[in-house]
């Protein structure tokens, strides 16, 4: 399945989802493709967005290459891609010098897209995480994590396409896993979107407010 864009991504995601709008989920979507995904889902329950603030860690010479990632909160919760330190070498400064660095960023973000609105408390509510796809799975692993200690009734992982492998990890830190695509090997997440286009923090800030003012959708290919 080759998706037209993260809003049909979405679309599609919901269809799968629409047995939770009775439940009154909280919808997460992970800055900041995964937010455009989450947002479609978000209409068609008629539920709430929020965010996961988290952030890769990258290794310092291949960025795109997770080692960890970490997500905000009081105390900030690091994971460690273990797979990936095995096979380089990165002191434990230079990991902490990266993973201060985005938690820098997380600060930075938080301040543009919420400002000084609180969020919503997840405890004893329906969670579902969206991404708009998920590769090695250490971003998603932290966030996980992170909002279990929030205390949701459960927590449902959905994404339009993520590695098989992957997949398996991450069943164990989620209720329930909803995946479109499962690919054993996944070289690259836009390869499964004719449009993949990079979001910036503006598409952030819009899309969080049109999902605070959206009337409930009435689409027949998701009732």
């Amino acid at each position: 399945m080759i998706f037209r864009d993260r809003q049909d991504a979405g679309l599609k995601l919901a269809t799968e989802l629409m047995s939770c709008k009775a439940e009154s989920p909280i919808v997460y979507g992970l800055p900041r493709g995964g937010v455009e995904v989450a947002a479609e889902v978000a209409r068609s329950l008629e539920a709430p967005l929020e965010l996961l603030l988290v952030r890769k860690i990258g290794v310092p010479w291949q960025p795109e290459l997770a080692m960890g990632a970490v997500v905000d909160g009081g105390t900030p919760i690091v994971v460690r891609n273990e797979d990936v330190l095995a096979t380089i070498r990165v002191s434990p400064d230079a990991f902490a010098e990266v993973c201060a660095r985005e938690l820098a960023e997380i600060e930075r973000r938080r301040l543009r897209y919420l400002g000084d609105r609180a969020p919503l408390d997840p405890a004893g509510r329906l969670a579902i995480v969206i991404d708009d796809g998920i590769a090695t799975g250490a971003t998603m692993t932290a966030a996980l994590r992170a909002l279990r200690q929030r205390k949701p009734k459960a927590i449902i992982l959905a994404v339009p396409v993520a590695a098989q492998q992957t997949l398996e990890r991450l069943r164990t830190e989620a209720d329930r896993v909803i995946c479109l695509e499962k690919p054993e090997d996944l070289d690259a997440i836009g390869y499964f979107y004719e449009d993949f286009h990079q979001l910036d923090d503006d598409d952030v800030v819009r899309l969080l407010a049109q999902a605070r003012n959206a009337p409930p959708r009435t689409d027949a290919r998701i009732t």
